[in-house]
């Protein structure tokens, strides 16, 4: 593989994991490739129109690239997820999602809380939860493996802060991954 034409990588940040979106753009061919997590999506060998968008798939989530012309023959790359520019995706989806990453076993596990589903994944794959109303807010119980977990919310006090989700495993908080 010439990694030549590679042009463009994004992070991208869903509840199912982190995804690597790369692009290849041939600048004199028009060749397009698109990548994720390494696994090759779309390939075109040649294209008269070297300008334009692609649209694709990142789990669930709509993703487009857009390539501009900025000067002779320089290229601007952008990516949209869901209709949001990355950057503004990103301040979203820190919104809508609680990220933690811990390590059990020597193993690391991602847990993602849905703030607006209430769904919990655990690297990916979304678990069985139970919830239960506590004194001072709820619990979200599940299990990583054999270790038992919950999240547990909380009134933060401020209308405008909202709740705090907490992480616990076997008893242990866990704190909260700066994606």
């Amino acid at each position: 593989m010439a990694t030549s034409d590679l042009v463009a990588v994004w992070e991208v940040s869903l509840a199912d994991g982190q995804h690597r979106v790369e692009f290849e753009h041939g600048t004199t061919s028009g060749k397009r490739v698109i990548r994720i997590d390494g696994k090759e999506i779309y390939r075109n060998e040649w294209m008269f129109k070297l300008v334009g968008k692609e649209y694709f798939m990142v789990g669930k989530a709509k993703c487009c690239i857009t390539i501009e012309a900025i000067s002779g023959f320089a290229y601007e790359y952008t990516m949209d997820v869901n209709g949001k520019s990355l950057q503004k995706f990103r301040e979203n989806q820190s919104k809508i999602m609680k990220t933690w990453v811990l390590t059990i076993a020597g193993n690391p596990i991602r847990v993602v809380l849905e703030k607006d589903t209430l769904d919990v994944w655990v690297n990916g794959d979304k678990v069985p939860t139970a919830g239960e109303f506590v004194d001072d807010g709820t619990e979200t119980h599940f299990e990583i493996g054999a270790h038992s977990a919950y999240i547990k919310a909380i009134s933060s006090g401020k209308r405008r802060d909202g709740l705090i989700h907490q992480l616990f495993v076997d008893d242990s908080e866990i704190p909260e991954a700066k994606e």
